[in-house]
């Protein structure tokens, strides 16, 4: 097969497209663009427009598309316009038809050329209505496909503009990779380009396969009307992920067309706050389901859980403990959709005195949805809302299913996820994300605190700790803490990320934090934790309250705020703010006993150092506290565990991951290791170029490009390296200086 240029892939495209009901249209540049879009958009709107606009009427039409940000614009598309005509009638107009993609008129074209600061020309340009909502990037194959990505943030800085501020979807391909992403008013991160796949999770890269897959009419409209996300908070589009999109699809039919009960399996990180609410979004438009009521614990909804919820849909929580607020949503026939704490939903319906509206919907078709329901759904407030609503169905979304080996005992049964939902109706696993590389792997060490039963065979262990018998003792408390202090720079890249310690007990939570005050470092430590109402004050030198008064009292004078226990939900707020370094002045290390272990996202954070025992579903959310993607410094989420944990880690990941021994991809490998890749790709790149200024001398540019890919990965792999102890150009078996290094590096 003769090699194909990028002309011949563009054409390609083109003709599989029109195949796919797609029209071709020549538009050159921006005016060509205008005037295509005026006729469409008439034939477009025909039913409303009785005769052809007039010229002062399309100066309206253009003067609201026209002057708005890329977000702003999505907006727009969305919404219907009232136009004003000449003779001051006025009539409603649509961009787009998101109900029925038979309405909407598609076309494609191809190098349309744009002068802004520079002249730039596209390569393929999907239209719907006459308005460019999807741009297509090629790159002849065998070139990297962020180099598509690339030229896009080019063309965003030098010409963008327009009616291109409606391109909604930007697609990169070489023709054997394709990507898809939302466009942005923000620099583009390659991070949130997304590989297409079947229901099974079967990447359809190849760029014929997307196209008939992802680029079919139905399905483009879909993903630009259902699975687009305008998030009013930060002012971004989202696209969803297809296992997203599979997994909201799945539980629209079962809530539709069934009156089972079921639940969606996706790994911590994958996003599920998102597929849980748009389902709900969608179900709450349905005129036969009467309410989607999103249900929370209350120990969730604080103020991440709430800020979320409200990026999808202002002002969507009701964050009080009042159940009168939940009562009178449940009144409020235009209120489709509420977001409540099973806590409230509870007393709403056992309460004699809410029982005229509550029993309203006693035999209604309600859909609940509910986060996190493998620790929420086990007790007895769930059993009293089931009862309730004879007619409903429920739905839950968690990252750890509870399973036979992990369920809830209840007399002589186990309670497990499926015995109280139903089918599980889609799974993303932790082994399909890291994969996906939307969640990082996880590297874990195993410090030996005292002697115990450990595996002998295991070389994780480091030795130089092992000497106290009492995991509580004053002497192997200090050492942990030391031992923290001394390694937790190169940890986290002199503190450029941050560490959460998670302990056994508010007792111990408070000699820690006592502990690391008394000894010499320069991190910010602080402690949260949940205190008692009414503690039992015998034998105690200090309640937990006052304790934690203390400890909010430091925080006060190192950040210079003015919170206190009375203002416990400010304090966790912006505790919370700090680890995940939205404040300049960030918390180095974290003590915590359970709080901030489950539901807790921070791309900074990427330590978790633990001192207490985890087990299945409450180990892997721990460890997933640390996974998420951020930039290429932080390469996988770092546990150091002062537990034997070997072994129930092995089960968690066995259980979570359907996958037995070794786990590869989910627990990256040892020090070794990376120096080994390391050296290996640092005598490839003496072979290409023996001494940095070889590179010079390079007029080849494929041998130039081979120079830069060998490097990149060299440099991936010291990444990886820098995060570990053991590491220093000078002491580890390193075959190259760091002069060495950064002189190639310039280069």
């Amino acid at each position: 097969m003769a090699y194909q240029s990028e002309a011949q892939l563009e054409s390609q495209l083109i003709e599989h497209l029109s195949t796919q009901g797609y029209s071709k249209v020549t538009i050159t540049d921006e005016q060509a663009l205008e005037d295509n879009f005026k006729v469409q958009f008439e034939a477009f709107n025909r039913q409303k427009l009785l005769k052809p606009l007039t010229g002062k009427e399309w100066e309206r039409v253009f003067n609201h598309l026209k002057g708005k940000s890329i977000f702003q614009s999505a907006k727009t598309l969305r919404d219907k316009f009232v136009l004003e005509r000449d003779d001051g009638t006025k009539v409603y107009l649509r961009f787009f038809n998101e109900e029925d993609p038979t309405k909407n008129i598609f076309q494609v074209t191809h190098q349309t050329t744009i002068v802004g600061k520079y002249k730039n020309r596209y390569d393929v340009t999907i239209l719907v209505n006459g308005l460019p909502l999807v741009q297509i990037e090629l790159k002849r194959r065998g070139i990297d496909i962020r180099e598509a990505v690339n030229q896009i943030m080019r063309y965003k800085k030098h010409s963008y503009g327009g009616l291109f501020h409606y391109v909604q979807i930007l697609v990169v391909s070489n023709g054997m990779d394709t990507k898809y992403f939302a466009n942005s008013d923000k620099p583009l991160l390659y991070s949130l380009a997304f590989f297409w796949t079947d229901n099974q999770n079967i990447r359809q890269s190849n760029l014929k396969d997307f196209t008939i897959s992802f680029l079919a009419r139905d399905h483009l409209v879909k993903m630009l009307s259902r699975y687009m996300v305008l998030n009013d908070t930060d002012k971004v589009l989202l696209v969803m992920r297809p296992y997203q999109v599979y997994a909201v699809e799945a539980l629209v039919r079962q809530a539709t067309l069934t009156s089972r009960n079921a639940y969606i399996w996706h790994t911590t990180g994958a996003g599920k706050t998102l597929t849980s609410f748009k389902a709900a979004q969608i179900l709450a438009s349905r005129p036969d389901i009467k309410k989607v009521i999103f249900l929370v614990d209350r120990k969730d909804l604080d103020s991440q859980t709430t800020e979320e919820f409200n990026k999808f849909e202002a002002d969507s929580v009701d964050a009080t403990d009042k159940t009168e607020v939940l009562v009178r949503q449940m009144k409020d026939k235009n209120r489709q959709l509420i977001v409540t704490t099973m806590q409230k939903m509870a007393i709403a319906v056992k309460g004699t005195r809410y029982a005229k509206v509550m029993d309203t919907y006693k035999n209604e078709k309600v859909v609940f949805i509910i986060d996190e329901c493998h620790r929420s759904q086990f007790g007895d407030m769930h059993k009293d809302i089931v009862r309730h609503f004879s007619k409903a169905q429920f739905f839950g979304f968690t990252g750890t299913p509870r399973f036979e080996e992990n369920g809830m005992t209840e007399g002589k049964r186990v309670l497990t996820t499926e015995t109280l939902f139903g089918e599980c109706l889609h799974n993303y696993l932790i082994k399909d994300a890291i994969f996906d590389n939307n969640v990082l792997g996880f590297h874990i060490e195993y410090i030996r605190t005292i002697k115990g039963d450990y595996e002998k065979e295991d070389g994780t262990l480091v030795s130089g700790i092992d000497t106290d018998e009492v995991f509580s003792s004053k002497d192997r408390l200090s050492l942990i803490a030391n031992h923290i202090i001394s390694n937790h720079k190169s940890r986290t890249r002199n503190c450029q990320y941050t560490a959460i310690f998670a302990v056994s007990s508010i007792p111990t939570l408070i000699k820690y934090y006592d502990l690391f005050k008394t000894l010499n470092h320069n991190l910010n430590v602080g402690a949260i934790f949940s205190y008692g109402a009414n503690e039992d004050a015998e034998g105690k030198d200090e309640l937990s309250r006052d304790a934690l008064e203390r400890i909010i009292k430091d925080y006060n004078e190192r950040y210079e705020t003015n919170f206190s226990t009375d203002t416990f939900a400010a304090y966790h707020k912006d505790v919370s703010d700090r680890v995940k370094g939205k404040k300049t002045q960030r918390l180095d290390i974290l003590i915590v006993v359970d709080m901030f272990l489950t539901g807790f996202d921070s791309k900074p954070l990427s330590v978790l150092y633990v001192d207490k025992e985890l087990q299945y579903h409450t180990l892997l959310q721990a460890y997933s506290r640390t996974n998420r993607v951020e930039k290429e410094t932080k390469p996988f989420g770092i546990i150091i565990c002062y537990r034997n944990l070997k072994q129930r880690t092995d089960e968690a990941l066995a259980l979570f991951s359907k996958s037995p021994k070794p786990f590869d991809g989910i627990v990256t490998p040892g020090f070794d290791f990376y120096v080994n890749k390391f050296n290996e790709y640092a005598l490839k790149l003496k072979e290409i170029a023996p001494f940095p200024e070889n590179v010079d001398t390079m007029q080849n540019e494929d041998e130039q490009r081979l120079f830069i890919i060998t490097f990149r990965e060299l440099t991936k792999y010291l990444q990886s390296l820098r995060t570990f102890v053991e590491f220093s150009f000078d002491k580890s078996a390193i075959i190259m200086p760091e002069q060495e290094y950064e002189d190639y590096k310039s280069k």
